[in-house]
């Protein structure tokens, strides 16, 4: 498309050396799910909404009533307090409302030892910035704040809205998007800023968290063939668990087809025994499972009870000493965009515009996000952002600045686009 004036001079606007200073900033906030530097982040980013003169919504969440809600999508960290932030432009008009969405919250940095210095004090070489939140996704919350300051720099008289939603807890299961959407903010579109590398996710894959217990029957180690170990039990069960995975990833969806696993089970902690020379009674396995397109979790959660079961079923202790499977944490169903929706070529066109080359591929992505709540919610919303969530959740977690400048630049075409002009 042709870039007017207008846009021409909202692009000249943006300010990379600015980009670079917030990113800095906010990346030395250490807002893991849960913590105090969570809402410590909620109030600073308030004070940006606030100076570029937005309507700014912050409140402290009802926490008792949201986790009491029946569609409560679930969580993880414990927490005492959650913050939602909401910041709106102006309207002059009667135009749409575009929702651009950034989740604060990162995970925890895990082992020390594998990051170069520490993670949470950025380190920049060359064009990368390294620091846990790099792309995900606090680059893509620095993109959506760029481009307001970059619009609002024109004083350009906007005939729709913008409305800025920054959410906590989007990692554990998504209470900040929840308890926004149940505010009432809502829209007519919305682009979620999550690393995309460049492409255009206009799906999600769910993930449902998933325990299973197994029981065991204690000895002492000296005769552990008078006991049953629980490590031993589960091994048929996780041998079972490694078939589903298989099951459930023949004939993907076409948005998904590019990954080696679209739906991935995967075992993430084991726990079992409390005394080396005591046979274990009780082993713990907690992971997530995939949930498929159009899926119900319902039906996602049924398939991997079954399997379960079964392979009780066909184990003589397991028979007589069934595993238990149940469901704590984040529940992510799936979601996507409608067919034909006119936000992903809004979205393409600008990309392609401010790098003029090709339009961005559109795909579906293998894990749970946001997306499918504010899909759920009635509002079409694809995600688009710097960063290559590959990187995302390690040690060598890292982002490019001028990827965030070209985002930037997106979506200030983008949002031109969708809400402007004045009438």
């Amino acid at each position: 498309m042709t870039i007017n004036d207008v846009e021409a001079a909202a692009l000249a606007a943006v300010d990379e050396a600015a980009i670079g200073r917030l990113l800095l900033d906010l990346l030395a906030v250490p807002s893991v799910t849960g913590s105090d530097a969570e809402s410590e982040l909620q109030h600073v980013l308030a004070g940006h909404l606030e100076r570029m003169d937005l309507d700014v919504d912050l409140w402290s969440m009802d926490l008792p009533e949201l986790r009491a809600h029946a569609d409560f999508p679930g969580g993880e960290a414990p927490r005492t307090e959650a913050w939602g932030l909401v910041g709106n432009t102006r309207s002059h008009g009667d135009g749409p409302t575009l929702v651009l969405q950034g989740h604060v919250d990162v995970v925890p940095p895990g082992d020390p030892a594998q990051w170069h210095g520490d993670p949470f004090r950025p380190r920049v070489e060359g064009d990368a910035v390294h620091a846990r939140g790099a792309c995900d996704m606090k680059a893509g919350v620095v993109a959506i704040l760029a481009a307001l300051a970059a619009i609002r720099a024109t004083q350009t008289t906007l005939r729709g809205q913008v409305s800025v939603h920054f959410v906590v807890s989007e990692e554990d299961g998504g209470l900040g998007a929840f308890g926004t959407l149940q505010r009432g903010h809502t829209g007519d579109a919305c682009i979620i800023t999550e690393p995309t590398g460049g492409a255009l996710m206009i799906a999600n894959g769910g993930a449902l968290t998933f325990r299973i217990e197994v029981p065991g029957q204690a000895t002492h180690g000296s005769t552990r063939y008078a006991g049953t170990s629980a490590i031993d039990a589960y091994l048929p069960i996780h041998a079972a668990l490694a078939r589903l995975e298989a099951r459930r990833n023949t004939g993907v969806d076409a948005l998904m087809s590019a990954y080696p696993v679209a739906y991935p089970l995967s075992v993430g902690t084991l726990q079992a025994g409390d005394w080396a020379s005591s046979v274990p009674d009780l082993l713990v396995a907690e992971g997530r499972l995939g949930v498929a397109l159009g899926e119900e979790p319902a039906q996602a959660r049924a398939e991997l009870e079954a399997c379960v079961a079964e392979a009780c079923a066909s184990d003589p202790w397991l028979r007589a000493h069934p595993a238990v499977v149940t469901w704590p944490g984040g529940q992510f169903a799936s979601g996507r965009l409608p067919a034909g929706h006119p936000l992903a070529a809004l979205v393409g066109d600008a990309h392609a515009d401010v790098t003029r080359g090709a339009c961005p591929t559109e795909q579906g992505a293998p894990y749970g996000s946001d997306l499918r709540l504010y899909a759920g919610a009635g509002i079409p919303t694809l995600q688009y952002g710097p960063g290559d969530v590959r990187l995302a959740h390690g040690p060598q977690e890292q982002v490019s600045v001028s990827e965030v400048v070209t985002v930037t630049q997106a979506l200030v075409l983008a949002t031109l686009r969708t809400v402007y002009p004045a009438v």
